[in-house]
């Protein structure tokens, strides 16, 4: 009778916004709880490594701060009192909301709002349906991958590349951009594996000695904003000696006597006073590059979040294409496996009710929007009413000043629907409790690599928590809002998705838990050409024809050089402004996500600045001191961290703390701009200028 009985295990996949999406193991307590979560050993990219946030996620789905019933705010916007009431209660008054705005002001005055906060298929997109039978206002979805994807299909005409799992293959892996430790340690386990079993080198580029730094055979601290020019040397040196693939170069790219003449003047030396680094440095990895065939450059998003970033991806992808690098297993460039998974949403979005003249507004420009900007409105009608799902737009989105001041404005109407009592949510007029991704049905793709994951419902939710889905179709309901959409369970979308899409269907991926959707080799290598009509590499990209997600043409797109260089359009310090501020990830932190649960915060400690020590003594600042960082945007209080694994006149806030974590209330995003950036938008979240001083 004492002996334990064996654990039960779920299997399903990590929801949240990282290229990892790792095949997760659950144990499964009872109906309701979980115990340890680990990576699965069976799925060849999560090999059995997760990290260390989800492995704890028991602290998150237990949390005793998560929202369990629907609220409705009694006290003043922010001030966050607020008193239970019935679903119907609740949904009726969204649905009364909504109808009231769009009698008065067109259907465009309402405003669904949603991000990353479940990358599932079915949970994230379903809002689109909604949106589109409604005729609500559209959103472009600037806030993450606008600049990084967009950029990377300017060389090769689509959003895939080598198979990731070939990193183990690879005689030098080239991790640039992103701290792979902290935002998905997959990376690290296939390059590590590569070390360990063949001696490849590991080459990390960033702008701080991160931990992946920390374990790379060749780490790069550089300025930021300065890829494109540290790329730019890269293959100057290639075609200086000898290591550009001629051969390789006249089959498959557009320009590459244009390009070599282009880069005669971007020597090392020019380089080196552009980025920081020694010339020594940019000849070694130079050198490293053109004498090892097998190079993978696995390229991140953080160093695309900048003005000039579109040109940095691109120009980093071209050195694969000068070197040909694409040719040998275990080379060539990745970014995302985003474009291999060809699958029909038509029922999840309700694509036949899109009506292209409906305005879609810059997610990223939510302060302007919400504070009433004609220019950012599209010339049409103030935003009245809103459902929020899957995002923290009061901490995560940019110009904080003015996204508090529109959420404050008494003539918008805000539902949220979320997990936990977060900075928007204490802005909403209702609250809505939701699910995590244990408690409902849905389906996940990989970016990081090939994937189709199912994630099924494994317990019960707490309280009277619902889904993503099961809000829509209970609006839709009350709006009137007709589709075959909403008459569909979540496991009956995915169903008919891969069915559609030529997966099966259900019952299979139930059976085998993913689905391997990888290319083969001469398709991911692009050697039966690029995903362009001559199916050449373009180092000349047209960036007014380069399409991602429909976006139009935003920023100065018209001054975009036309080959890879390095383009000085960045935020640069001044006289006012003389440091250089980037806001990283935490280790502990995803975005908003995991900044409320108890070891994460344990581990992170503090809202805290990297100061290199020269600049903190100059500034009469110590280790521990409370600054004040500001700009023309606003004012924040951060803790100084000396730090000298950075160059001189550049400070780094890692994570999105809570803005109550902040002395002042005032989170980091204050600092940050919503500028679009070119040539389709997206917030410089890594290219704000700043001055510090010591707070009295």
């Amino acid at each position: 009778m004492n002996i334990q009985q064996p654990l039960k295990t779920g299997f399903t996949a990590c929801p949240h916004d990282c290229p990892s999406t790792c095949a997760l193991e659950v144990e499964l307590l009872d109906d309701f709880s979980i115990g340890r979560v680990r990576g699965s050993a069976a799925n060849a990219y999560t090999a059995g490594v997760i990290c260390a946030k989800v492995a704890r996620y028991a602290e998150r789905v237990h949390h005793p701060d998560r929202l369990t019933r629907p609220l409705k705010r009694v006290g003043a916007k922010g001030e966050r009192r607020f008193e239970p009431l019935s679903w119907d209660e609740a949904l009726d008054i969204v649905a009364e909301k909504f109808n009231e705005a769009e009698a008065a002001l067109g259907p465009e005055a309402v405003w669904p709002y949603y991000y990353a906060g479940t990358m599932g298929l079915i949970q994230r997109d379903g809002i689109h349906r909604l949106r589109h039978v409604k005729r609500y206002s559209g959103q472009h979805d600037t806030i993450c991958s606008m600049v990084s994807s967009t950029a990377f299909i300017a060389g090769t005409g689509k959003l895939a590349g080598p198979d990731p799992r070939e990193m183990a293959k690879s005689d030098c892996i080239v991790i640039w951009g992103t701290n792979a430790a902290a935002t998905q340690v997959n990376v690290l386990t296939h390059a590590v594996r590569a070390r360990k079993d063949h001696g490849a080198r590991i080459v990390a580029i960033d702008i701080y000695r991160t931990p992946t730094l920390e374990q790379a055979d060749l780490p790069l601290i550089l300025k930021p904003g300065t890829d494109g020019a540290l790329a730019c040397a890269v293959m100057h040196v290639l075609f200086r000696d000898g290591h550009a693939d001629r051969d390789y170069l006249a089959r498959y790219t557009d320009a590459p006597g244009e390009l070599e003449a282009h880069l005669k003047s971007r020597t090392p030396e020019w380089a080196a006073a552009i980025t920081g680094l020694t010339v020594d440095e940019i000849e070694e990895f130079a050198a490293l590059v053109g004498r090892t065939p097998k190079t993978y450059f696995r390229l991140g998003f953080g160093f695309t979040r900048q003005r000039n970033g579109a040109v940095a991806m691109h120009a980093a992808s071209a050195i694969a294409a000068v070197t040909g690098a694409w040719r040998h297993e275990g080379g060539g460039a990745f970014h995302s496996n985003g474009g291999i998974f060809t699958l029909d949403n038509s029922a999840v979005i309700g694509a036949d009710a899109i009506d292209p003249s409906i305005r879609k507004l810059d997610q990223s420009r939510i302060g302007e929007i919400l504070t009433g900007d004609a220019e950012a409105l599209l010339g049409g009608p103030p935003v009245t009413a809103m459902i929020v799902q899957n995002t923290n737009p009061m901490s995560v989105a940019p110009d904080q000043a003015r996204v508090r001041e529109g959420f404050l404005r008494d003539d918008l109407f805000v539902c949220v629907h979320e997990q936990f009592m977060t900075e928007t949510a204490q802005m909403a007029d209702i609250v809505l409790p939701a699910t995590m991704f244990l408690e409902h049905d849905d389906i996940y793709r990989g970016g990081g690599h090939q994937y189709l994951l199912l994630g099924p419902k494994l317990i019960e939710a707490p309280g009277e928590c619902r889904s993503n889905h099961e809000v829509h179709c209970a609006l839709a309901d009350r709006l009137g809002a007709e589709h075959e959409g909403f008459t569909m369970t979540a496991r009956e979308h995915i169903d008919l998705m891969l069915s559609r899409s030529g997966h099966g269907g259900i019952a299979e991926i139930e059976r085998s838990k993913w689905i391997d959707c990888q290319p083969d080799f001469e398709t991911a290598h692009y050697l039966n050409g690029f995903a362009f009509p001559d199916g050449k590499f373009r180092f000349k990209p047209d960036w007014t024809s380069v399409a991602y997600k429909n976006a139009g043409l935003m920023g100065p797109w018209q001054d975009m050089p036309a080959l890879p260089d390095h383009w000085a359009v960045n935020e640069d310090a001044d006289e006012e402004h003389p440091l250089r501020l980037a806001t990283s990830p935490a280790r502990n932190f995803l975005n908003s996500s995991f900044n409320n649960t108890p070891t994460s915060l344990d581990k992170e400690f503090r809202p805290s600045l990297m100061i290199h020590p020269d600049d903190a003594a100059e500034l009469d600042v110590t280790e521990a001191d409370e600054v004040v960082v500001g700009n023309h945007r606003g004012e924040v209080r951060l803790t100084a961290r000396l730090f000298d694994g950075l160059c001189r006149g550049v400070v780094i806030a890692e994570s999105i703390w809570p803005n109550a974590a902040h002395r002042d209330g005032r989170g980091i995003n204050m600092l940050t701009g919503s500028a679009p950036t070119a040539p389709h938008g997206g917030a410089a979240f890594h290219d704000n200028r700043v001055w510090i001083r010591k707070a009295e």
